[in-house]
């Protein structure tokens, strides 16, 4: 874990209530896809934990997508300009080397963002990379160019069926021919969804309410076969066999 300040080099708006931030500062300390930092805000006790979305290790910026779901992140998305007290490097992270010849990285919502950073990984090792981005109405996807840009074969499941295939992510996860593995992020509902309706190995990425951010309160933990977990330390990336529902 690092304590910095990090410089706001963007933040704009990329879908209704979605906001994408690049900060710059020092990123050593983000070790693996699907780690988080936890920013400071002004007027606000706890801080903010927000997946990465992508790293630029030579440029040393790392960028966040976060939505608009409370004050704090409502705070954030006016900020144009100006330094924010961060900590990096939190969380395990999820284990490449599970993957297989042929990953399917599965985002919902939100929880879209931490998966792009695994798909570039994930490629670069040369796998064949399927992306599934499951979201409510077309109106609301965003990222789906930058998964195909990166090489990622991308499947969008909207709910209402505007756009991709109707239904949800564990219908896109159906049409996918021989995955070896897959990797999801984003509600709980949705990973215990997919927890049910394939027999694949996989791990998944829970989205949880923290204090601390690193393992001092105790405020997030789940249980597993193996006692409790704190999401924010031995998690937020958990295997599936190993979780409790």
């Amino acid at each position: 874990m690092n304590k910095g300040i990090y410089k706001i080099l963007e933040n704009k708006n990329i879908a209704p209530l979605v906001y994408k931030m690049v900060l710059e500062g020092d990123v050593s300390h983000i070790s693996a896809p699907g780690q988080f930092i936890n920013i400071a805000l002004d007027g606000f006790y706890l801080r903010r934990p927000i997946s990465v979305h992508d790293v630029d290790r030579e440029k040393g910026t790392v960028t966040i997508i976060y939505k608009v779901v409370g004050k704090g992140t409502e705070a954030m998305m006016n900020m144009q300009e100006g330094e924010l007290d961060v900590l990096t490097g939190l969380g395990n992270g999820f284990d490449t080397s599970l993957a297989g010849e042929h990953p399917v990285v599965i985002g919902g919502g939100v929880g879209v963002p931490p998966m792009f950073l695994l798909a570039k990984e994930l490629i670069a090792q040369g796998k064949k990379v399927t992306a599934i981005l499951g979201f409510n109405k077309k109106e609301e996807i965003f990222c789906e160019e930058d998964f195909k840009a990166i090489g990622a074969d991308v499947i969008v499941a909207t709910a209402d069926g505007s756009y991709g295939v109707k239904g949800f992510v564990t219908n896109a996860l159906e049409t996918v021919e021989a995955p070896t593995f897959y990797y999801a992020c984003g509600p709980e509902p949705m990973l215990k969804a997919l927890y049910n309706s394939s027999e694949l190995d996989a791990q998944l990425s829970f989205e949880e309410r923290m204090g601390c951010g690193f393992g001092a309160c105790m405020g997030c933990s789940c249980k597993t076969i193996y006692g409790n977990k704190r999401i924010c330390k031995e998690g937020p990336v958990l295997r599936k066999g190993e979780i409790i529902w």
